[in-house]
């Protein structure tokens, strides 16, 4: 059976991708407390129970601008090849993933930048962040799960979602926090990549041991 979308799931994912674009702007121009759902939908260009009908909130809007990245990295995993190390495939899957290769993933990382930093004074916003990440590992849990094989221990494949999960959300957090570059040192790539490398060691699934040295 097929599991491509249909015209109405296309239809409404992308309507609710509009209002967050709308919402991101409206948060990096006057920050959440300066923006309403009135003003989403405004910018968006739909009917307030429009908006209502997608969302439950201003800060709830901005979830799909800021799982793209994550679906994306998670489709990219699921296409690594049959017998893959899970290491290397987490690892690659994550640079090229936070690499962009485009204007649109340059967009959406400077977009994803300017959301992080209005969060840091707005736990409603930072709510929603978090959620889409634990969303994003327990979608990850069943991919790694793949890769490892039938043989592999689910506590280890749980760690492993965890960890990876978590090395990019702790990247992108700092990277915000700064004005490096999107890509090279200091970018969200390099800091995922040596964040996973941190939290995986000594798990067995990855293949680490804690006295095994390796190049950063």
């Amino acid at each position: 059976m097929s599991t491509k979308p249909s015209l109405t799931e296309r239809r409404k994912a992308a309507t609710q991708l509009d209002i967050a674009r709308a919402a991101a702007e409206l948060f990096t121009e006057h920050g959440p407390d300066g923006t309403t759902a009135e003003d989403i939908a405004g910018r968006a260009g739909v009917a307030l129970r429009t908006f209502y009908r997608y969302f439950r909130s201003k800060q709830d809007a901005v979830a799909p601008l800021l799982s793209v990245g994550a679906d994306r990295w998670r489709e990219r995993l699921a296409e690594a090849r049959p017998g893959t190390a899970v290491p290397e495939a987490l690892e690659r899957s994550i640079a090229e993933s936070l690499t962009p290769a485009t204007g649109a993933d340059e967009e959406g990382l400077r977009w994803t930048r300017g959301l992080l930093r209005a969060s840091a004074g707005d736990p409603a916003l930072r709510a929603v962040w978090y959620r889409v990440n634990q969303e994003s590992e327990e979608r990850l849990r069943v991919i790694v799960a793949g890769l490892a094989g039938p043989d592999a221990d689910l506590l280890e494949v749980r760690l492993a979602a965890a960890a990876a999960t978590d090395a990019i959300r702790i990247a992108l957090e700092t990277w915000a926090e700064t004005d490096a570059p999107l890509r090279g040192e200091g970018s969200p790539a390099a800091l995922a990549v040596r964040c996973l490398r941190e939290l995986t060691d000594g798990t067995r699934l990855l293949g680490r041991s804690q006295n095994t040295s390796r190049d950063a």
